[in-house]
């Protein structure tokens, strides 16, 4: 992302600061940065005192021509306190020699990574290749930004000085670099939000009414450890605490500023919790983009403003954050009491269901570690809490209540990566928007789900079923396979769980259901529990259980609860249960129907299958020139620039020019009805193939122009093979997306195309290969020989990676693609191309 106007960036502690290019205008604010700095910095810098920076040094600073010369500040407010620039070695020159320097009171906190992100990123659209650097050896910090990010240097000592060089090409190492350092400031930058020192609550009323009383009263009714302070115009007292005109004024640490204001006062309080050094505001006031246009001009005011002081905003219209860490206690939401402190994060983006998700939180006995209600999320997201739960000490499971995705990329990289660590549960829309082209399909409802699986994502359908598996995951082990053993005193309802495994992928094991009789006893029903754990047939257990007759039982083997609970929380193989006689405890999920238990237990066993397989590579491929793709018109052209090759088509109005096509081609051609929907239509007469001479020619052209229209393609002909398609699409949830299918009507028909995430792993593309329901007519079907799957998965590998690397792609289609025992080849492609705006999810790190 080559910044025009500026981007947000995170520095190491989790503050925010503004990157821009420098202008003529900073030319003061320069000369106030340079006096601020020791003379130590400025030593290392410029290698010399430089008290002072001479009129024309100024001037050259701050002019840059954006190509040969570039420079980014790094500001707070109007307050400049980096500079980073690169400058062209000479005329064309791939090299340019790259230095910054940061206030003093600004070092360490990753200004300069950040700052040399950009600039390397500014240099590669220019054509610089490599940059060089000259740092002092006692300046070390300097020369570990360098060292530190991931490119392959060059060092070598002469003259008292470092010299640096390295090229500034994207690697996997850099990569993984500036995704961990990401990943570790925003990590913090929710830290601090939710761990915070002092609130300073704005829109409180003497009267005790009002939704900013409410966030008071919950503040202080649970408990928060740190310091409240009411903020009041006028009051010297609110809800028995001492009120303050401004929360500077109460000499307090003020970490988040919770407002609650009339839309049109939200500025005021921002502007007084920025004055007092707070680095997040929690906007529950509504008012803003849900209400229209001009609401939509405020939120971008608010975030404007909060950002120009570097703080970090929840909302606006939001129901608040919580954290139930004991030595923290913060409850800033409209909830009047929260769950329990237990083990499990909770997003909601919705405002207006937090208070409702909580309650139900708290009757399942779903304990929470850490709760954030988005709101309008004009700035921190779902992708935000993810990055902070991975490596919460207090967090396992994440639950998510999606509505729409911000930044879809992402979330899908994220998912991939924090699945691996602890499971995500996402009640998200499974639907997606049309494509462009209507030919070019993209994945479906069902689709949509099994990409939420591969990404390592349980996607579910409802707020019920988020708690299902929610509660089953933070309580219960992840089963070693889907092989279930079902325990039950009624073969009706065993009867129930057997029909309800198959549907939800799981395989009822050999030698169940275990059926016991009504007149059983705890002692007998916990002995067949007992067994069921240690048969290592089985992988989970469902039980199944109805009451015995009133006084059917003495009170001594009558207690099954505990029978339950004591192999439940005992073994280590999940248990799910539907129990209709009293309460378990909320260790041992209960559900009130058995098809409930059993799809809950299907979508974690699905999660575990996920866990089992390997990651996957990104692995290197021959023949790909990105850059040369950037720049081609053609459909052909840009695919040949990521190593595939399209079969040479002409297009022909008229016989005459169908004859001097086909003399072109070489006999024997195949001619095909233009039209998109037919080109491949052999079923419908659409496409005439083995056309020998001119003759053939002849009577196949007049046959299809009288059907389909005077306008044919003309092609040489292919050996035969299967059929196959390749298809891109740009998904809501996960952005670019490759299927693979086969071929034919029958499989259109059906949907049987399979979709992964762009860019593809190795695994992911071997992975598509196989899924279709079709996949077996690879293999050699009734005597045919096995195609080169190896080929295809190759095709598809550099298909995912030019629709991940080229954003104005927003769908393509080869179809078809005839796989043989020796290759394919791809006879046709389509594609449409949208804006060419960069993809959030890509270049340098920015909010």
């Amino acid at each position: 992302m080559v910044l025009d106007t500026g981007a947000d960036v995170l520095l190491s502690d989790g503050s925010a600061v503004h990157l821009r290019p420098i202008s003529p205008a900073d030319a003061e604010a320069i000369v106030e940065l340079h006096s601020r700095m020791s003379d130590r910095t400025r030593y290392l810098r410029y290698f010399s005192p430089y008290p002072r920076i001479p009129e024309r040094d100024l001037e050259r600073f701050v002019t840059v021509d954006h190509r040969d010369r570039e420079a980014y500040v790094a500001v707070s407010g109007a307050r400049i306190l980096a500079v980073g620039r690169y400058e062209r070695m000479g005329p064309d020159s791939p090299d340019a020699e790259v230095a910054f320097v940061v206030e003093d009171a600004y070092q360490g906190r990753g200004i300069g990574s950040v700052l040399l992100e950009y600039l390397a990123e500014a240099a590669r659209a220019n054509g610089i290749r490599r940059f060089v650097a000259e740092v002092l050896p006692q300046n070390g910090g300097m020369l570990r930004v360098f060292s530190d990010f991931g490119y392959q240097i060059q060092r070598r000592y002469a003259d008292g000085v470092v010299h640096l060089e390295f090229p500034i090409a994207p690697t996997e190492l850099s990569r993984q670099v500036q995704e961990s350092r990401e990943q570790r400031t925003e990590a913090r930058s929710i830290a601090r939000l939710l761990s915070p020192r002092g609130v300073a609550v704005y829109g409180a009323s003497t009267s005790g009414l009002g939704v900013g009383a409410a966030l008071l009263a919950h503040l202080r009714d649970g408990g928060f450890t740190g310091a409240v302070v009411p903020v009041h115009p006028s009051a010297e007292r609110v809800a028995g605490r001492r009120a303050y005109r401004s929360a500077a004024e109460a000499g307090q640490t003020i970490d988040v500023g919770l407002i609650a204001v009339p839309p049109e006062r939200v500025s005021e309080a921002v502007a007084d919790a920025a004055a007092a050094g707070a680095g997040a505001l929690v906007v529950v006031s509504a008012g803003f983009a849900e209400t229209g246009p001009d609401g939509a001009d405020a939120q971008r005011a608010l975030l404007e403003q909060a950002r120009a002081a570097g703080m970090r905003v929840v909302g606006p219209n939001c129901l608040g954050i919580a954290n139930t860490d004991p030595t923290v206690r913060l409850n800033a939401t409209l909830a009047p009491t929260l769950p329990a402190a237990g083990r499990v994060g909770f997003f909601s983006q919705s405002g207006a269901l937090g208070v409702a998700l909580l309650a139900e939180a708290d009757r399942r006995g779903l304990g929470l570690s850490s709760f954030v209600s988005a709101g309008n999320r004009a700035d921190v997201s779902g992708n935000d809490l993810l990055q902070y739960w991975q490596d919460d000490p207090r967090t396992d499971v994440v639950l998510l209540y999606l509505e729409t995705f911000g930044n879809p990329r992402k979330f899908a990289r994220l998912a991939r990566r924090m699945s691996r660590i602890k499971p995500i549960v996402a009640v998200a829309s499974a639907t997606r928007p049309r494509g462009l082209a209507e030919d070019l399909p993209g994945p479906d409802a069902h689709a949509v789900t099994a990409l939420f699986a591969r990404s390592g994502v349980i996607r579910v359908d409802t707020v019920r079923e988020l708690f299902d598996v929610g509660v089953l995951l933070a309580h219960q082990p992840l089963p070693a396979g889907r092989r279930v053993a079902v325990v039950g005193n009624s073969s009706a309802l065993s009867g129930l769980a057997v029909a309800a495994c198959r549907p939800n992928g799981l395989v009822v094991a050999d030698g169940y259901p275990r059926d016991l009789s009504p007149q059983s006893g705890a002692h007998e029903f916990a002995a067949a529990l007992a067994d069921a754990e240690a048969d290592e047939r089985v992988d989970a257990l469902v039980v199944v259980f109805a009451p015995p007759l009133p006084g059917q039982l003495p009170d001594s083997d009558a207690d099954f609860a505990v029978a339950l609970s004591t192999v439940a929380l005992a073994g280590e193989k999940p248990t799910v249960a539907t129990f209709l006689l009293g309460q378990l405890p909320s260790r041992v999920p209960s559900y009130p129907s058995i098809e409930e238990a059993v799809r809950a237990l299907g979508r974690v066993a699905s999660y575990a299958e996920w866990l089992r397989r390997p990651p996957g590579r990104y692995p290197e491929l021959s023949g790909v020139d990105p850059a040369a793709a950037e720049v081609q018109g053609e459909l052909t052209e840009l695919l040949a620039a990521y190593g595939v090759r399209v079969v040479p088509s002409t297009s022909a109005g008229s016989l005459p020019a169908a004859l001097s096509a086909a003399e072109q081609c070489g006999y024997p051609v195949a001619l095909k009805a233009a039209r998109g929907s037919l080109r491949h239509r052999i079923d419908l007469g659409a496409v005439r193939l083995n056309l020998a001479d001119a003759g053939a020619v002849r009577a196949a052209y007049g046959e299809l122009a009288a059907a389909f229209g005077p306008v044919v393609l003309v092609q040489s002909m292919v050996a035969p093979g299967v059929a196959c398609r390749v298809e891109v699409a740009e998904d809501s949830a996960f952005g670019p997306v490759v299927g693979f299918g086969l071929g034919g009507v029958a499989s259109e028909l059906l949907g049987d195309l399979a979709w992964r995430a762009a860019p593809l792993t190795d695994s992911a593309a071997a992975a598509l290969v196989e899924e279709p329901r079709a996949a077996p007519l690879l293999h050699g079907y009734r005597g045919s020989s096995p195609v080169d799957r190896d080929a295809l998965v190759d095709l598809l590998l550099r298909v995912g990676r030019l629709a991940d690397e080229h954003p104005r792609i927003r769908a393509l289609s080869l179809n078809p693609v005839l796989a043989r025992p020796d290759g394919f080849d791809v006879l046709h492609a389509t594609v449409e191309v949208g804006a060419a705006g960069a993809r959030p999810d890509t270049g340098p790190r920015h909010l």
